[in-house]
């Protein structure tokens, strides 16, 4: 009877243990993401910041706001070389944060969109980084962005997913399937316009028919 309480016993400490490890595990990731959200909202407003007080101060928006794009995401690769981690965490934030600040001044914002993109995907090749998931969050970064802002929101999709296919196409083919498999699972909120932007799959010869129809025999 003692054995069978014994038992009992160190079978329900065993379930608590168990029981306590999953709530430390849930809290500990929920701080972990409050952490990450905080973190990503001090990306965003330190790049808008940086941005805006950057086109601002020059005579040349258009020009700079080319430039600055550029640097912004150069920049960000290299902060993330240099800490070992995090390109893909925080590419979306620093996209989200080129788009406001540009708005801010009163930029082309579907022209920063498409070189937003454009420039992830460049420089996520450059380092050796996964281009595909780098394009999925610059692309969430500025559909975000845009939204918030009240632009328009079909448009500036197709013109990130534009920029993004461009790019990995001077990677190559797999890129630009990879590339195109992620975006289209992604942007689930604009699914047409995405998949208008995205290249269409050439027809195969083999099945006997062209662009102007049937092969005849």
């Amino acid at each position: 009877m003692a054995e069978q309480e014994s038992q009992s016993t160190s079978e329900q400490s065993a379930a608590d243990a168990i029981g306590r490890a999953g709530t430390q595990v849930k809290e500990g990731i929920i701080g972990s993401l409050k952490g990450i959200n905080e973190i990503e909202a001090e990306i965003v407003g330190l790049v808008r910041n940086t941005v805006s007080t950057t086109l601002k101060a020059s005579q040349a928006m258009a020009t700079e706001g080319l430039d600055v794009t550029k640097d912004v995401i150069k920049g960000t690769v290299q902060a993330t070389e240099e800490v070992g981690t995090g390109l893909i965490l925080s590419t979306k934030s620093v996209a989200k944060g080129l788009i406001m600040g540009v708005s801010d001044v009163g930029g082309d914002i579907m022209n920063a969109a498409g070189q937003t993109t454009r420039h992830a995907v460049d420089e996520a090749a450059r380092v050796g980084a996964d281009v595909a998931l780098v394009a999925r969050r610059a692309v969430d970064g500025v559909i975000e962005a845009t939204k918030e802002i009240g632009g328009n929101v079909d448009e500036a999709a197709k013109v990130a997913i534009g920029g993004a296919i461009e790019a990995a196409g001077s990677i190559g083919n797999t890129a630009v399937r990879s590339v195109r498999d992620v975006l289209v699972g992604a942007v689930e909120a604009v699914k047409d316009v995405a998949s208008a932007a995205l290249p269409k799959p050439q027809a195969s010869r083999a099945s006997g028919v062209s662009e102007k129809g049937p092969v005849s025999a």
